[in-house]
């Protein structure tokens, strides 16, 4: 049996009030909100939140990892193998990244059920438009992962685990014709009128739903949930009433496509969805995804008795209950489209690649080392223990996981940052170890001592075209 072993969403802490985008302008916006990726995060450190939650519900571990997006970090360099060192994964599991159009999302976990191998699905995606139109205030920021593999496949890991829907077979149809782009180097994506994009996809719409039925062995009346997800608005909405109709019961058989709180996330949009309706499925469930872009790929799974065991280990609905708005002045300044005053301080050089290399299991993994005679633990990792001087006898001792608390704070305001103030915190670990870290998704005034706190994969800057990646904070929520 192949299909999902577990799933994971990560949807970002910061929320904008479409109604924001009217009160600013006096056009566009709407109701709602959508999610806002922060200043500190990209398609890739959102790709490693969503990757970690998805590890967390297994034992399982994946014989590759394939990252797909359309907003990614790095073009010519390989996103997806910053994803891999943070999930301290070995070396001889593949990292790639699949493609960069939106399409992509669905199309590398089509692939995924296709392979024989246990694969780590991560799809991340940041849109947005200019101010006041329909993408600024329908789009949002998210990342989604799922791991693909056999029954009892244990990939790398070596550990076995249950597959919780097991893949029973889809269909895709393509056609080319001109609907939304974006050339390269270009922040916006444009789009056709809405009227032929809808007279294009239904008929292909149709044409996917009854091949990938037919392929999988079941009728339209044993789907028990159906998601229906892309960017063509009208098409989704159009085909999503047509396809309901035959399900089991078309009222209830509709997943939230998340438009009124999260947006459409793009690329990620299909993972999204999917771990969305995982969460809450009960087993001998039949769950259809159909993603409109570019032609239409259907996937036809159902849900498995290890269903029943199964718990995300961050569900996505708790996400999204646990969310703070973000000004749309702030919005605007994150996305670079004004320009605030900086902080008068010089902007941080470019990172070292070398000195990146040597420490990558520290900067990219968060691996501490602990003394193996006193136990002592080390942040960062150190050669000479601080308790006995012992030299060269330390173990790898992995923190990211580990949960912290705030032993003093600090606020400066004149170090530079993009959207200062910076909050620093001293961070007592559990089981030992103490760290300063900068703190994100916090307001300044709330942060107080006792504070619980976990680790979050971020981008501390940027220069010279090379991101820094590191390890920040969070309220554990």
């Amino acid at each position: 049996m192949r299909g999902i072993i577990s799933a994971g969403g990560y949807v970002p802490y910061r929320r904008l009030q479409r109604s924001q985008i009217t009160t600013f302008f006096g056009s566009g916006g709407g109701k709602g909100t959508r999610s806002v990726a922060s200043f500190d995060e990209d398609t890739t450190s959102m790709g490693v939140e969503a990757a970690r939650a998805c590890l967390r519900a297994t034992a399982a571990r994946p014989d590759s990892v394939w990252f797909a997006s359309a907003s990614p970090a790095y073009l010519e360099k390989t996103n997806a193998t910053t994803i891999h060192a943070a999930l301290r994964l070995d070396t001889d599991v593949a990292a790639f990244d699949m493609g960069g159009a939106v399409r992509s999302g669905v199309g590398v976990l089509a692939a995924a059920f296709r392979s024989s191998d246990t694969v780590l699905v991560v799809t991340s995606d940041i849109r947005g438009g200019l101010p006041t139109s329909a993408d600024e205030q329908a789009t949002g920021d998210a990342a989604a992962a799922i791991l693909v593999g056999d029954d009892d496949a244990g990939g790398s890991g070596g550990a076995g685990s249950s597959v919780i829907a097991e893949y029973l077979g889809g269909a895709s149809v393509s056609e080319e014709f001109v609907d939304r782009w974006r050339l390269p180097g270009e922040t916006r994506s444009k789009a056709w009128e809405e009227k032929f994009g809808e007279t294009k996809y239904l008929p292909l719409g149709d044409q996917a739903w009854n091949a990938a039925l037919k392929n999988a062995g079941i009728e339209a009346d044993q789907v028990n949930r159906l998601i229906v997800t892309g960017p063509h608005t009208r098409a989704v909405r159009a085909l999503a009433g047509r396809l309901s109709v035959s399900t089991v019961n078309a009222k209830e058989a509709l997943v939230d496509d998340l438009a009124a709180s999260v947006g459409q996330t793009g690329t990620a949009h299909p993972a999204l969805l999917l771990s969305s309706a995982l969460e809450g499925a009960e087993a001998g469930q039949v769950i259809v995804l159909v993603s409109v872009v570019d032609g239409v790929d259907v996937l036809v799974f159902r849900t498995t008795e290890a269903i029943r065991g199964y718990r995300a280990a961050r569900p996505v609905a708790s996400q999204i209950a646990n969310a703070a708005d973000l000004p749309y002045g702030k919005y605007l300044s994150w996305r670079d489209v004004v320009t605030l005053e900086p902080p008068r301080r010089p902007e941080p050089d470019r990172i070292s690649a070398s000195v990146a290399s040597r420490n990558d299991d520290w900067k990219f993994a968060f691996v501490a080392s602990r003394d193996r005679s006193s136990g002592a633990l080390h942040m960062p990792p150190a050669r000479v223990s601080r308790d006995g001087g012992t030299i060269d006898d330390m173990e790898d001792a992995p923190m990211s996981e580990v949960i912290g608390t705030v032993a003093a704070i600090t606020i400066d305001r004149i170090a530079y940052s993009p959207s200062p103030p910076i909050v620093f915190a001293v961070v007592d670990f559990d089981g030992g170890g103490r760290l300063p870290v900068e703190l994100c998704d916090v307001d300044a005034a709330s942060v107080k001592v006792g504070d619980r706190v976990e680790m979050t994969f971020r981008r501390l800057f940027s220069a010279d075209g090379i991101h820094n990646y590191f390890w920040k904070a969070r309220p554990v929520r």
